[in-house]
């Protein structure tokens, strides 16, 4: 009998941002910590980083509403980096204990981002790097010509944000258009020249962050991929409303004779919500942007793609169509479905870049015509192994959810939840005695290892990619959840290990991969 089948190849990822790195900064960063953890994906033969969007965040923290699409986070510059490359004196952190070492120590709930210390400490750190390098061009021809060249090429987005931020800095607050001085807001030519000639030396510095910013994140990609591991980033359809995205491209938007935002985004009422969800976000006009042929969207894909190997759009439904509300409403209750650009614009994104590396966020409520358009256009959609379950009343299961493990098709991207779900094991832990009797029917296991026999389930599926996130890997509960979707809590986006996990748990990882063939 012949034994040589021929399989569909399948791939293992864990989902874990950066800020949630350990090390002594108060929040994660791109230095030895990230390293190490790359160390630890390939030691559990994980062959996939995925991680959330790599933009300045803004208020609430979420890295959904970035204040650009195409910066990175300062705050995830590592000091340590900079002391190394001789821009910071020698210093220890702040967090005593926090070394980033490997353990096999319970991980720590309480670890938690302080942001506000984080602006109020280390930003000021970083800018007297940066000023320190500024100070040093001179006597450094090649450090000089590097960071020249680095501005020219990114100077279709660098210099609006520098001078954004420097406004935002002035005024403590990043919504152009209800707080800045008029002229500011709508980018008067003379208001914005002043800026730059009163504040030089700060855009310069605002540069040079991005500089510092963009070398450490593209040395670590570099050892990532080294490792035999893709990094998987993430593309939020839309932008921040308080954004320089939509300041310095504010035609490509839906707005009034004014200037003021016409209409935003959100989701209709629903069984969860019964005035909907309120985004606030700007929405597109579609028609300006197709008579550029996508440009910005263009450059914003081109940007991604130099960051990360493959990457999810985030709400991928409103390429199909979105929900569109008057943007003096104050509930999501009121709106129209309007249509997206569908597949034309992923047409005249496969014309400029070829093939594209997508998953598709395909959660919620799902139309024909999106189904029609995920399938057109050839992208994986999701699976939640959580949501499986999320129709199971008094112990009843139905067992053809398309959710469950045994159902999964092949081209799919499946997760045993989400940076928006609760923990595995917090989710489990929440379920009433009947749900949580036939979960453990279903998986074959004991409540206290729900996490693990999820992950196994998901592993042993037939999907295209199997991811979970690091809290799953050490089984952790609900304290350690990374948001609560529409919430501004200060616990959302603040979660981080205290260390990286030692050998044990990258064994028991790797084992799994390797008995379902994930390698």
């Amino acid at each position: 009998m012949n034994s040589n089948y021929a399989v569909d190849p399948r791939y293992c990822g864990i989902l874990f941002h950066p800020t949630s790195l350990p090390g002594p900064w108060g929040i994660g960063d791109l230095g030895s910590a990230a390293y190490r953890f790359a160390d630890f994906l390939a030691e559990a033969k994980v062959s996939l980083w995925q991680i959330l969007p790599l933009g300045p965040t803004g208020y609430g923290n979420s890295p959904y509403a970035a204040r650009s699409s195409f910066a990175g986070n300062e705050y995830l510059i590592s000091p340590d980096l900079l002391i190394r490359e001789g821009w910071l004196e020698p210093a220890g952190g702040w967090q005593s204990g926090a070394d980033s070492t490997f353990s096999d120590m319970p991980v720590s709930a309480a670890n938690r981002i302080d942001y506000g210390k984080v602006e109020g400490e280390k930003l000021p750190l970083l800018h007297h790097a940066a000023e320190n390098c500024l100070n040093c061009l001179g006597n450094n021809p090649s450090l000089a010509a590097s960071f020249k060249a680095f501005c020219a090429e990114e100077n279709f987005w660098l210099d609006d944000y520098a001078v954004f931020m420097v406004i935002y800095e002035h005024y403590r607050d990043s919504r152009w258009h209800t707080v800045w001085d008029k002229g500011l807001g709508a980018r008067k030519s003379e208001a914005l020249d002043k800026i730059r000639r009163d504040h030089a030396k700060r855009i310069q510095q605002w540069k040079m962050l991005q500089y510092f910013f963009f070398k450490q994140w593209n040395n670590l990609h570099d050892y990532v991929r080294s490792k035999g591991i893709k990094i998987i980033g993430d593309i939020p359809i839309f932008v921040a409303p308080d954004s320089v995205d939509a300041w310095a491209n504010l035609e490509f938007f839906k707005t009034k004779s004014g200037g003021s935002y016409s209409t935003v985004s959100g989701v209709p009422p629903d069984y969860f919500s019964a005035t909907g969800q309120l985004w606030g976000n700007p929405v597109y006009d579609w028609k300006k942007l197709k008579q550029t042929d996508y440009a910005w969207w263009k450059l914003r894909i081109k940007a991604l793609l130099r960051q990360t190997d493959i990457f999810r759009i985030d709400h991928f439904r409103g390429f199909d169509a979105y929900w569109a509300i008057p943007a003096e409403n104050t509930t999501a209750e009121h709106g129209v479905w309007e249509k997206g650009p569908g597949m034309e614009f992923f047409n005249s994104l496969r014309s400029e870049f070829g093939k594209l590396p997508i998953i598709a966020e395909d959660l919620g409520f799902l139309t024909e015509s999106v189904i029609r358009l995920r399938d057109e256009s050839g992208f994986p959609g999701m699976k939640v192994c959580q949501f499986g379950f999320e129709d199971m009343r008094d112990g009843i299961l139905d067992s053809r959810h398309l959710f469950l493990p045994h159902n999964y098709p092949y081209h799919c991207a499946a997760y045993t939840g989400t940076h928006d779900n609760n923990t595995s094991a917090g989710w489990f832990n929440a379920l009433g005695s009947a749900d949580r009797k036939k979960v453990c029917e279903y998986f074959n296991c004991e409540g206290r290892d729900i996490a693990w026999a999820m992950i196994r389930a998901v592993t042993a599926s037939h999907a295209e990619y199997a991811i979970f996130p690091m809290q799953d890997i050490l089984g952790l509960g609900e304290d350690c959840r990374m948001n609560l979707p529409s919430t501004c809590r200060s616990e959302n986006w603040s979660w981080r290990l205290s260390s990286i996990p030692a050998g044990g748990i990258a064994e028991k990882l790797a084992s799994i991969i390797t008995l379902y063939s994930r390698g």
